[in-house]
């Protein structure tokens, strides 16, 4: 009898990425982690799995139609855009994330970005690390303002939009936001006056990003949403990098049109090390760890171990992304092997 594989395919080092291999094989399956450096290995790897589990890398319609006993896709963190998803429906293969995932550290992070670029403490830091203490007050630390009382816009809405509109409301800011999918009576909920992207940025202070990457969203901060934005505004995207247009946000600080900005995503990851944005010093990067928290990896671990074994049970997992799939013929989901 051929084994059940469940196969996660960019399983770093540690505990962190690891899965839960008692839930996997309550559900008759059998866990096998490892680190594909490339799409062929990756191939080879996910060759005979049921269910794959795999982090950014690309799933592409070619790569799908190399795996004839796979069932299930599960991405490990929230975004599906890197996989064909189409293809998958096509040939019957259901899609799962993890929207639960990260939703208190991503809104922390991206509150925590905002203080480090309205506070300027990046900055400032590298100047006490360089022994500059006295005299930095005022004259090369100004213009610093208080953020209490200012206008959060937050374009994007869902769980972690929505968290950050939580707290930055505690933290005393007024909040703003677009989402073209979420209800007036949703937004009034959480007390969010719903905007047009355009009247957002143009009221807004600063501006979070939490959209996911779709052809609609691709530079949907560009040259031109960029010149609505107030002058002296500050830009925060914890989203994904192609979201933004790095050209254009190169011109808008270059220009001092905006006061900053805080990056967690970059247009191309890793980033080339001449990147223009780096040269700013109103900038502060941090690696697309946004995510990163003791907490969000237990709770990645057990989501994605659960619907692994949901689809080796022959369910549909708890987190479907393609529900076109459940009433097509070809889906593999409860199909015996040949």
């Amino acid at each position: 009898m051929n084994e059940r594989l469940v196969v996660f395919t960019e399983s770093a080092a540690g505990p962190a990425y690891s899965l839960d291999e008692e839930i996997i094989r309550g559900a008759g399956g059998t866990l096998r982690c490892g680190s594909a450096s490339s799409q062929a290995e990756r191939a080879e790897m996910a060759r005979s799995a049921e269910v794959l589990v795999v982090g950014g890398a690309p799933i592409t319609r070619d790569f799908l139609s190399g795996l004839p006993r796979l069932k299930g896709l599960i991405r490990s963190g929230i975004g599906v855009d890197a996989v064909d998803m189409t293809a998958a429906t096509d040939l019957g293969i259901v899609v799962a994330n993890v929207p639960e995932f990260c939703t208190e550290e991503v809104a922390e992070h991206a509150l925590a970005l905002l203080f480090a670029v309205a506070r300027k403490i990046a900055f400032v830091d590298r100047l006490v690390r360089q022994g500059r203490w006295r005299g930095l007050i005022p004259t090369q630390i100004l213009p610093i303002y208080r953020l209490s009382g200012k206008t959060l816009g937050v374009a994007g809405l869902g769980k972690i939009g929505r968290n950050v509109a939580r707290k930055a409301q505690a933290l005393g800011l007024k909040v703003i936001g677009f989402d073209p999918y979420l209800s007036p009576d949703a937004a009034a909920a959480i007390r969010v006056p719903l905007l047009n992207l355009d009247e957002l940025l143009q009221q807004a202070d600063v501006v979070s990003l939490h959209v996911p990457l779709t052809a609609e969203t691709r530079h949907l901060i560009n040259a031109r949403t960029l010149a609505l934005m107030k002058p002296h505004s500050i830009l925060i995207n914890v989203a994904r990098g192609p979201v933004v247009d790095e050209a254009a946000l190169q011109a808008a600080i270059e220009s001092d049109h905006l006061a900053g900005a805080g990056l967690d995503v970059l247009e191309q990851e890793p980033p080339s090390p001449s990147n223009a944005l780096f040269r700013f010093e109103n900038i502060v990067f941090t690696s697309h760890y946004a995510s990163c928290g003791v907490e969000s990896y237990a709770e990645m671990r057990r989501h994605v171990s659960e619907q692994a074994a949901e689809i080796l049970r022959g369910e549909f997992p708890h987190n479907l992304v393609n529900r076109e799939v459940v009433n097509l013929p070809q889906c593999r989901l409860g199909q015996k092997e040949n």
